[in-house]
C-alpha cells in the first residue's frame, strides 16, 4: 500500500508498505477514504519537533472499515466511520469521565498512518464513531465536514467547552487556523451572543464571519486587549485559545473579564508560563487534548449531519496522497488553512 513517510525536517514522501494486519482483538483495519494535514504536523516538518525517519504521518481520517478484530462487537467491516487520533478505549476512569483524549490505555502504534491507503485502528470498539450509509451517500461538502471530526472541530469545541461557553456570553477566540474557526463553529453552537474572533488575514477573518463571528481583532498584544475591552463591558466571558504561543496565553487571561475562564487546546510551545495574572484576575485555565470520540458522539456528528455546522469549509485546497508533500508545503507556507488529502474513491 502507500503510504507517506517523514523523511527529514521538510520532506515528506509517499512509500510502498505492507498493508497493516489485525495484531490483536481490539484492532481494526479501515481502508482511508479522505485524510488531512494538522498544523500540530508541522512541529515535525518543520524541525521544532523530533520525529523517527520513515515513520508514517497523520491522525485524522474517515474511511471504510476492512476487518476487525475478535474483541471488536460495534463496529464492523463495511462500516464508514470516523478516525480520531484519540484512540479511546471507552471504559478507562479517563474515558469514563469525558476526557478520552487522555485515555489510560492507549497503545503505542496505532497513531500513525492515517496519511496512507490503510490503518491500523487501536480499541476499535469504542475510539470509533460510526457515520450512517457509506461515503457514497455523501455530497464532497459533508464528507470533508464529517473529516473535521477526526480532530479539528472536536479539538475547536474542545476549547469552547472547557472554557464554560454558554447561552448568551461574549467569547474570545484566539487564533484563525483551523483549530480557532472551529472554535468560532463551537461557541456559537453553544449559544454564544457575541463572538470576536482575533484575525489578521482576509480570507479567514471572512470565514470567520460566516461562521458566526460577530467582530474581528485584527491587532496582537497590549493593542489587542485595549480593542477588546473597548468592545466588551470589562471583557469577555470566555476565552478560546488556540495557537499555544505565550503571546496568547498572555492576551487571553488579559482580555478575560474577571471570574472568566480560558479553554486551552492550543498546543505549548513554552515550558514556562506566568500564573499570576489568572490569580489576580479570577481567571479560570482549562483545556488540553480534545475528548474527539465523546464530542462526536454527544454532538458534534449530528451536528454536521442536521446541517447545523459546516466546518469542512476550513479545507481551502485539495492534493491527493502522491502529492502530500505540496500539502505539507501549503500549510507550512499558509497558502491554505488546513490541506485536504484525497486517498481513495468513495
Amino acid at each position: 500500500m502507500k503510504a507517506a513517510v517523514f523523511i527529514e525536517p521538510g520532506k515528506v514522501e509517499v512509500h510502498e508498505m505492507d498493508k497493516p494486519t489485525i495484531e490483536k482483538g481490539t484492532d481494526a483495519i479501515i481502508r482511508i477514504v479522505r485524510a488531512c494535514v494538522c498544523g500540530s504536523d508541522l512541529w515535525w516538518y518543520r524541525g521544532i519537533a523530533k520525529r523517527e525517519a520513515n515513520s508514517t504521518v497523520g491522525h485524522e481520517a474517515i474511511g471504510v472499515v476492512e476487518k476487525v478484530g475478535a474483541d471488536v462487537t460495534d463496529i464492523k467491516a463495511g462500516d464508514f466511520v470516523i478516525a480520531p487520533f484519540t484512540h479511546g478505549c471507552g471504559h478507562c476512569a479517563a474515558c469514563l469521565a469525558g476526557f478520552d483524549g487522555n485515555c489510560m490505555n492507549q497503545e503505542a502504534g496505532g497513531n500513525g498512518g492515517y496519511q496512507g491507503e490503510y490503518l491500523r485502528y487501536t480499541n476499535a470498539n469504542w475510539g470509533l464513531i460510526k457515520i450512517p450509509g457509506d461515503p457514497k451517500s455523501y455530497s464532497d461538502e459533508q464528507l470533508n465536514s464529517l473529516l473535521t471530526l477526526a480532530d479539528v472541530m472536536a479539538t475547536g469545541y474542545h476549547a469552547a467547552a472547557s472554557a464554560e461557553v454558554k447561552e448568551g456570553d461574549t467569547v474570545v477566540v484566539m487564533g484563525d487556523g483551523a483549530v480557532g474557526l472551529c472554535g468560532v463553529i463551537a461557541a456559537k453552537l453553544r449559544g454564544a451572543k457575541r463572538i470576536i474572533a482575533m484575525s489578521r488575514h482576509e480570507d479567514r477573518q471572512k470565514l470567520a464571519k460566516e461562521f458566526g463571528a460577530t467582530d474581528i481583532v485584527p491587532e496582537r498584544g497590549d493593542d489587542a486587549v485595549k480593542h477588546v475591552m473597548e468592545l466588551t463591558d470589562g471583557g469577555a466571558d470566555a476565552v478560546l485559545e488556540c495557537v499555544g504561543t505565550e503571546q496568547s496565553v498572555d492576551t487571553a487571561v488579559k482580555v478575560g473579564r474577571p471570574g472568566a475562564v480560558v479553554g486551552r487546546v492550543g498546543v505549548p510551545q513554552k515550558a514556562e508560563m506566568n500564573t499570576n495574572n489568572l490569580f489576580w484576575k479570577n481567571i479560570g485555565l482549562r483545556g488540553g487534548i480534545a475528548s474527539v470520540t465523546t464530542y462526536d458522539k454527544t454532538v458534534l456528528l449530528d451536528a454536521v449531519l442536521d446541517g447545523k455546522i459546516n466546518p469542512g469549509k476550513v479545507f481551502t485546497k485539495r492534493f491527493d496522497l502522491d502529492h502530500i508533500e505540496e500539502a505539507y508545503e501549503a500549510m507550512d507556507q499558509r497558502t491554505v488553512i488546513k490541506s485536504l488529502v484525497t486517498v481513495s474513491e468513495v
